[in-house]
């Protein structure tokens, strides 16, 4: 099949169909009947030019992409000459590690340096002499355990399996690199891998179909080790019965969660995999992972995996490392194959067995365990043979678009996206990019990287560099210049913090911001500090406005919802750095490494008002789908007043981040006439604030012009210091906001007989922020 034409993948009516499996290109002559699914179709290759429609300053690079188009091409007919297509190509875990059929175990393992091979474990004592395994001309080892007598297989499940391979760097034991399963003894470092294969009753089936993708993505990021208010390593179970619950509470529609591949480091945050293709056995089965997602969908929550394909743990004893005792198995070899700052491997992507290897991972986790996608971790190292350090990206294309790129890797992420839209076209794909590659967010066909989202990290970096300067220091225009700073048509999932922000040696945004006054100041029944009260003011300003102009997609890690204290420490000893410096550990203490879910839930704390408020930004955002509009006007970025005004879909947003002055009678621009109305107050009580604004107020505009250089009409309003509102038509649904039970209720205003639609219109209290919608009818006259 040529790269011309699209791969269409079997059909399941309930059809049958042969498959043959190939290794590094040549057919294995095993053919096995399978029953297909429904027809998809993986999205032929197209001609990769619109790229130079969107953006006509490409062309200058032309012969750059060009070039990385037709690699692209040429991988992709190569696969479907040789291996069936894409879809065959990404189902190597039928093929490789251990099988199971009617028979019995097939284990297979591609290891070309190894000169000798044999299965060991529990289920045959150790003994390399008993199942020694056969070589094939691509350095495929194989071997063939038939079942026992009364049919139960040769290898009992639950079992230490290892391979143990003489190699040019000696014998050594080795973890399948397609394992689905593995665990750390007690007492043992390495880690060992299981023969996962429970009988069938305690398999876990799924019962809940996967949610479609919403229109904008709220997501929650989120760690199940640290996901407990106790100091301990919590579980799968635990976070499904207590935590996903307040996932869908808060509003989010999407949890991402990290470390899910095994890593035998535990404070590597989950980015040192060891084993791809096995959930981390820290916090449960995969059965309870499974039993996890299935949950998630059933609340209509999309479960996005941060899925790690950027580099691989240096372990050579439970990792990929060295494997078959070479340096350039899966990786590059040389300095290439080291990542100096991260102390790891990088992979080889103009390997064809890398290739298969990374697509099936990723194939792996959509179909076995149904996340609905990814968030690629470290997609700016993959891109670049400098991989992104001591390198400032200025916006000029020549950075992108040169000798620097590594074309391999970028192919690859093609071919990925390729894969994940073309089997689940439903499913999410978000690149980690920070150098703001031109292209990475448009469809492969169409010339681009294909990723749905990239995320907006310049954002988060701004909000840091603010908060170690002093108020007057802010410039409007700078704040709204980085978070409108995005590709036309390629949308960013923006944060003000992520879980990058809250590691040891660095500070949440609440820290910063109210440093140890939070140690002793948060309650309500003690009195208050400046330094707390402008904390909680500018923390959900921060937020809000992030949300309102960031991007098309908004995040939050757990627990900054409602500023948790502190950061992150993982339990840790003392670390010797390969220059013979000894850093201090913790005493591998949990304290911080948990997420105070109590802090945000006790109403007579602080917290609660911070946590009150993300809520409502969520379920406002729910009601307007405000992010993804393609209304978004900024009105005004006035440096003295400290006052940013801003238009997104049907809300209008005033946000005063004047330290102290609040303003009566200010004029706001609004393209459409009509009565204003606040929607989402930050100033008021119920989010910690002083409630200095009278919700029952309409604000109304006027005929007169602003001289912004568009015709706009004016609303009078007032503006408190430190504060933020939304406004709504009264014509909507409201969402109201000012609820003492801690209820969120959707109240319909009929407008009256004759009456036009009316756009809501807030007030700031302070610092504060807020949304305004935008009325629908009457348009101005331009």
């Amino acid at each position: 099949m040529t790269g011309g034409t699209a791969e269409k993948l079997e059909s399941s009516e309930p059809t049958q169909g042969i498959v043959e499996t190939i290794t590094d290109g040549v057919t294995k002559g095993v053919k096995e009947l399978v029953v297909g699914e429904k027809p998809r179709v993986v999205p032929k290759p197209g001609d990769g030019q619109k790229i130079y429609e969107i953006d006509p300053t490409l062309k200058d690079f032309r012969s750059h992409l060009d070039y990385r188009y037709s690699e692209y091409r040429r991988i992709r007919a190569a696969i479907d000459q040789h291996e069936g297509g894409l879809e065959a190509f990404s189902r190597g875990y039928e093929k490789l590690g251990f099988t199971r059929s009617a028979e019995g175990i097939t284990y297979r393992e591609w290891a070309p340096g190894a000169h000798s091979a044999a299965l060991v474990g529990d289920f045959n004592n150790w003994n390399p002499n008993a199942d020694t395994m056969t070589r094939d001309d691509y350095g495929v080892w194989e071997i063939f355990l038939p079942n026992n007598a009364d049919g139960s297989p040769a290898i009992p499940h639950g079992s230490r399996v290892k391979i143990r391979m003489d190699t040019p760097s000696g014998v050594k034991d080795s973890i399948s690199a397609w394992i689905k399963f593995s665990v750390q003894a007690p007492g043992e470092i390495p880690f060992n891998g299981i023969y996962y294969d429970p009988p069938e009753e305690e398999k876990y089936v799924f019962q809940h179909p996967q949610p479609k993708r919403p229109e904008s993505l709220r997501i929650y990021e989120s760690h199940i080790g640290m996901s407990s208010p106790e100091p301990k390593i919590n579980s799968y179970a635990n976070f499904r019965d207590e935590v996903l619950p307040r996932i869908k509470r808060l509003g989010y529609n999407a949890v991402q969660i990290m470390a899910i591949q095994e890593h035998s480091y535990y404070a590597s945050f989950g980015y040192h995999v060891t084993n791809f293709f096995a959930p981390s056995s820290r916090f449960g089965t995969p059965e309870d992972l499974k039993s996890l997602i299935d949950r998630a969908h059933e609340l209509g929550l999309l479960v996005l995996m941060d899925i790690v394909h950027s580099h691989s743990s240096n372990n050579t004893l439970d990792g990929l490392n060295g494997f078959d005792g070479t340096d350039t198995h899966y990786f590059h070899g040389g300095p290439r194959g080291h990542h100096w700052m991260w102390d790891s491997r990088l992979f080889n992507y103009g390997s064809w067995e890398v290739l298969r290897f990374l697509l099936s991972n990723a194939r792996w986790w959509l179909e076995e365990y149904k996340f609905d996608g990814f968030r690629f971790d470290g997609v700016t190292s993959m891109m670049y043979t400098h991989h992104g350090l001591q390198m400032t990206f200025t916006g000029n294309y020549g950075e992108y678009f040169g000798f620097a790129t590594d074309v391999d890797a970028v192919v690859y992420l093609m071919l990925v996206n390729d894969l994940i839209h073309g089997l689940h076209p439903d499913a999410v794909s978000i690149g980690e990019d920070v150098s703001g590659m031109p292209t990475f967010c448009i469809p492969v066909p169409d010339g681009g990287v294909g990723f749905d989202y990239r995320l907006h990290m310049a954002v988060a970096d701004k909000w840091i560099e603010l908060l170690k300067q002093s108020d007057e220091s802010w410039k409007m225009g700078d704040i709204v210049h980085t978070l409108t700073n995005r590709r036309w048509l390629e949308k960013c999932v923006t944060y003000a913090e992520s879980h990058d922000q809250a590691l040891v040696g660095d500070k949440t945004i609440a820290f910063w911001l109210m440093d140890k006054d939070m140690y002793d100041f948060m309650a309500l029944d003690r009195p208050s500090t400046p330094r707390i009260d402008r904390g909680i003011a500018l923390h959900k300003m921060i937020r809000l406005v992030t949300m309102g102009l960031g991007g098309e997609g908004y995040l939050n890690f757990m627990g900054n919802e409602f500023g948790h204290p502190e950061w992150i420490d993982f339990p840790r000893g003392p670390q010797t750095l390969p220059t013979g410096k000894v850093l201090p550990g913790n005493n591998n203490s949990y304290d911080k490494c948990r997420r105070r879910f109590d802090l945000g839930d006790a109403d007579f704390l602080r917290y609660h008002g911070m946590q009150e408020f993300d809520q409502a930004m969520q379920h406002l955002e729910e009601k307007y789908g405000f992010m993804t509009s393609e209304h978004q006007y900024v009105s005004r970025k006035h440096e003295e007043d400290k006052v940013i005004i801003f238009e997104r879909g049907d809300l209008v947003f005033v946000f005063n981040f004047h330290w102290s002055n609040s303003f009566f009678d200010y004029r706001v621009g609004c393209s459409r006439p009509g009565k204003y109305k606040v929607a989402l107050d930050s100033d008021d009580a119920l989010f910690g604030g002083f409630s200095r604004l009278d919700h029952d107020v309409d604000y109304f505009t006027t005929n007169i012009r602003m001289t912004t250089g568009r015709a706009l009409s004016r609303c009078t309003l007032r503006a408190e210091l430190r504060s933020c509102m939304p406004l709504q038509s009264k014509n909507q649904q409201l969402l109201v906001t000012r609820q003492r039970e801690n209820s969120r209720e959707l109240v319909d205003r009929e407008r009256s007989d004759g009456q036009r639609r009316e756009a809501a219109l807030s007030a700031m209290t302070g610092r504060g922020s807020c949304l305004f919608p935008r009325c629908q009818e009457e348009q101005m006259d331009r």
